[in-house]
């Protein structure tokens, strides 16, 4: 029988799953056990939850068939918790390190309290941590009373020193947040005591009320043991729902629980009290109530509060709005709206500055925001305006195969890139950012397809789409996971990415992983679409003429073996760019018979790295410098072999099914400056170097080609291009721009996959 019993439900939290698993199983104290509980979410928990299971043998899996929501997901874990004490962990939170073995210790110093209460730090979503404000609490908990029998919740304060004590003793403890998860049970309690959650939202509150009330040792550690995530969206309570309306029924269910425990009678002025207080800062809440539901909610609280008053109770001050009968809600609005008079006053005063030029720009937005949208207008972009490029330049050329009548108008940044034939194919109809024909268009289109956020100044009009179709696989850290890595985000406004991210309506996924990364590091309210990535078309159905007329073009011999090197930029180094390779010596290590093409990063094709050495190979004719080719997926239908460190290429290449060896001299630098989701060097597409040497041996001896270095690439490929069957740019067209059923990717033969039903709900993970 372990100690513990973890239960942890799931539900549409794949980006924080695996990280609050990880906290758990990583605990340096062992004897536990994890009831997970998928409540049939539609994204990939399941997935994630029965991959757990297969490597460790504490973790068991229930799989709901139907979504029962968090209380009731919690009750189908417990018939399963074999351990002393239950932990109730909400899945997108986590255990710190050592929090086990701490509540273990103090456990077994209290002598098996009924309930342990231990402390919590709230940790937000932009880095920001703070600590629970009443962790006095916990501190100042009375050494114990110990004397009350089980269950009798009435002890007095005096204790007998064992570090234990009852609600009665100690009515502080009722101060903290009444939540499950700051707390461990001992599970023979909550068996005699029947214990249950209800349905609805609120669960908490008829389970922490009765345990609470009814356990006759209580004891506490007053130790950080659980993270609590602030998530920037996605906080069920947050949302305007007339589901609020569910905290009537949790508070009668905790009444009506006190009517069958008459010894606990004493608590019916305290509930009370807690009842009106809640309900209040329910109401107080600008996000929780549809407003037109607000009168009808306070009246609700106002007779619930009457009919439960205990006879001759005292209502506290704050809450005798609610004894006012039908004056009350006017009241309780007045007097709110008397607080924020101070604060509106203050606020117009600022809005005043600068009156003129904020209202002309008002002026043109409501003009345009009056003007239909044209349901035949697309507006592109990629790569901040640099040209048609990436994948909305598949989706575009696909959008003009299949859907003519939609015109595409693309977004350049100044006139020197829309004179560039190579980044503005001629006949493509554009627009100059900034200009009065921008602003037009922008204003009307009904589609926006960008791998970049659009400009602040782009409005999200109802009823327009916006399409993210992001820049590759993530394998470093982006949006919210950059926070904590004050170097890699410098010169990044976080908060106003994520501002400009809430317009999106769709997130192009290439897997289930790239699905995760997305929705962590975004917490915005897209859905992620199931389409593969559209710019990965071409190298799905590539054929050896593409190859061909791209080195006639590179100007590469016949039968010569193109070895493609693409470095990405470092951010522990100002500018980025830094030598890892004598590329004059790669190309002679080659030998005869091979050529050396070098594509940088292309944040670096206008910097001073090309000019260190590169731009004079290529002129002498050493190797290619192929920096400047603003189609990189020419250069990989071009090449026999990609040498890359941790360059997003990477899960693009591989569906050419070709080696790949990854040259990681600097991983730990890296990893530890910029941040990555996995590593690359234990879950490589093929063989890794540590070292120049390393590297030669593997080019001089063939290794680079050999099976294991297949077997690589297909697990890595099955991993993470699952989606990526050759026709991303026309399900993206058919189905998010016409409105079409298209069946989603076929996953038959991929490592771990489910079935993927036909039909459009298919390509979506909500």
């Amino acid at each position: 029988m372990p100690r513990f019993s973890v239960i942890i439900p799931c539900f549409k939290v794949q980006g924080f799953l695996r990280e609050c698993l990880d906290s758990v199983l990583d605990q340096s104290y062992r004897d536990i056990e994890v009831v997970a509980v998928d409540d049939c979410s539609p994204d990939g928990c399941g997935a994630i939850l029965d991959e757990y299971a297969a490597r460790d043998e504490r973790v068991r899996v229930l799989h709901l068939e139907e979504n029962v929501g968090l209380g009731r997901a919690r009750n189908a874990g417990l018939p399963h918790a074999t351990g002393d004490y239950l932990l109730f962990l909400d899945s997108d939170d986590t255990l710190t390190p050592g929090a086990l073995r701490a509540m273990a210790d103090r456990l077994a110093e209290t002598s098996d309290p009924d309930v342990l209460v231990f402390d919590y730090a709230r940790t937000y979503w932009w880095g920001g941590t703070r600590r629970n404000v009443l962790a006095h609490v916990l501190a100042q908990a009375p050494a114990g009373d110990g004397d009350g029998a089980p269950g009798d919740g009435d002890g007095a304060s005096d204790g007998d020193g064992d570090g234990t004590f009852t609600a009665a003793g100690h009515p502080e403890i009722l101060d903290l947040l009444m939540v499950v998860w700051n707390k461990a049970y001992r599970r023979d309690f909550v068996e005699r005591e029947g214990f249950t959650f209800p349905p609805g939202y609120y669960e908490d509150t008829p389970w922490t009320f009765p345990v609470m009330f009814s356990a006759g040792r209580i004891a506490t550690l007053d130790r950080v043991c659980l993270n609590y995530r602030q998530r920037r969206q996605g906080n069920i309570l947050s949302t305007t729902s007339r589901k609020h309306f569910d905290v009537h029924a949790q508070y009668e269910r905790v009444f009506a629980f006190l009517d069958t425990r008459p010894h606990l009678a004493r608590w019916r002025p305290f509930l009370h009290a807690k009842m009106g207080e809640h309900c209040l800062d329910i109401l107080s809440k600008p996000d929780r109530l549809p407003p037109s539901d607000k009168a009808e909610f306070f009246r609700r609280t106002a007779e619930m509060f009457r009919a439960y008053r205990p006879p001759g109770a005292e209502i506290p001050a704050g809450l005798r709005v609610l004894d006012g009968g039908a004056l009350g809600y006017p009241a309780y609005r007045l007097r709110r709206q008397s607080g924020r008079a101070g604060r509106e006053l203050g606020r117009r005063a600022r809005q005043a500055q600068g009156a003129v030029g904020g209202r002309l720009g008002r002026v043109r937005t409501a003009v345009s925001s009056r003007r239909p949208l044209d349901p035949g207008l697309a507006v592109y972009s990629a790569f901040s305006h640099r040209g048609v490029l990436g994948d909305p330049a598949a989706i575009h050329r696909k959008a003009l195969e299949i859907a003519p009548h939609l015109r595409g108008v693309w977004v350049v940044r100044d006139e020197e890139y829309a004179a560039d034939t190579a980044a503005l194919p001629p006949g493509t109809e554009h627009v100059i950012l900034g200009s009065a024909a921008w602003r037009r268009v922008t204003e009307r289109a009904t589609f926006f397809v960008n791998n970049v956020n659009w400009p602040g100044t782009v409005a999200k009009r109802p009823g327009s789409v916006h399409i993210h179709t992001h820049q590759g696989t993530p394998l470093k850290y982006m949006g919210v996971d950059l926070l904590g890595r004050p170097g890699a985000r410098h010169g990044l406004d976080v908060p106003q990415m994520l501002r400009r991210a809430d317009r999106w309506d769709h997130s192009l996924v290439a897997s289930r992983y790239a699905e995760r990364v997305w929705e962590r590091a975004y917490p915005c309210h897209f859905t992620s679409a199931r389409t593969g990535s559209p710019r990965n078309d071409v190298l799905v159905h590539a054929g050896p003429e593409d190859g061909r007329r791209v080195r006639e073009r590179l100007g590469v011999p016949d039968g010569h073996t193109v070895v493609l090197y693409a470095p990405t930029r470092r951010d522990y180094r100002r500018g980025g760019h830094v030598d890892r390779i004598d590329l004059a010596r790669l190309a002679a290590d080659l030998g005869d018979g091979h050529t050396l093409v070098v594509r940088l990063h292309p944040s670096l094709a206008t910097g001073p790295a090309r000019g260190m050495g590169l731009s004079e190979l290529h002129r002498r004719g050493v190797l290619v410098d192929a920096t400047g080719e603003p189609h990189v997926e020419d250069l990989m239908l071009a090449s026999d072999l990609l040498i890359t460190d941790y360059s997003a290429l990477t899960f693009d290449y591989v569906l050419l099914d070709r080696p790949i060896v990854i040259h990681a001299d600097d991983w730990a630098a890296y990893a530890a400056s910029r941040g990555a989701y996995f590593d690359i060097t234990a879950d490589a597409p093929g063989h890794v170097s540590h070292s120049y040497r390393e590297l030669a041996w593997l080019l001089a001896s063939g290794a680079w080609r050999d099976e294991e270095a297949a077997r690589l690439r297909s697990a890595f490929r099955a991993r993470f291009c699952e989606y990526d069957d050759g026709r991303a740019a026309e399900r993206v067209v058919r189905t998010l721009m016409l409105g079409e059923a298209m069946a989603g990717p076929d996953l038959r033969g991929v490592p771990g996959a489910r079935a993927v039903p036909a039909g459009r709900d298919a390509l979506t993970s909500q």
